[in-house]
């Protein structure tokens, strides 16, 4: 089995982060860039693929990259918040002041 992943980005600041199983469309994580800061929005897997641990693939991958650039994050996604909440050693990249202001 071969997972992909590939970032999709606007000159707008939004974009998708979309993972592919052997090719196939499996699922995406969306975002915006909201004062410079990076803001999950949803986190979505087809479902002939859920169980197989895509969307914690996806995870780890925007949260990978929002360190390599420097970024701090908001976790509007539920799926998003719940990753940090068991990965607490990546809780240094939420932007908590946006993340108050923004969060529902």
């Amino acid at each position: 089995m071969t997972i992909d992943i590939a970032v999709h980005a606007d000159a707008h600041g939004e974009g998708r982060y979309a993972i592919t199983v052997d090719g196939e469309p499996a699922g995406e994580l969306d975002y915006r860039t909201v004062d410079g800061r990076r803001v999950f929005i949803h986190t979505g897997i087809r479902d002939r693929f859920e169980g197989q641990g895509l969307a914690g693939k996806l995870a780890r991958r925007v949260l990978d990259d929002a360190r390599a650039e420097g970024l701090k994050i908001v976790p509007l996604c539920p799926y998003v918040a719940g990753y940090l909440e068991r990965h607490p050693a990546d809780q240094d990249l939420v932007d908590q002041d946006l993340y108050a202001q923004l969060k529902p």
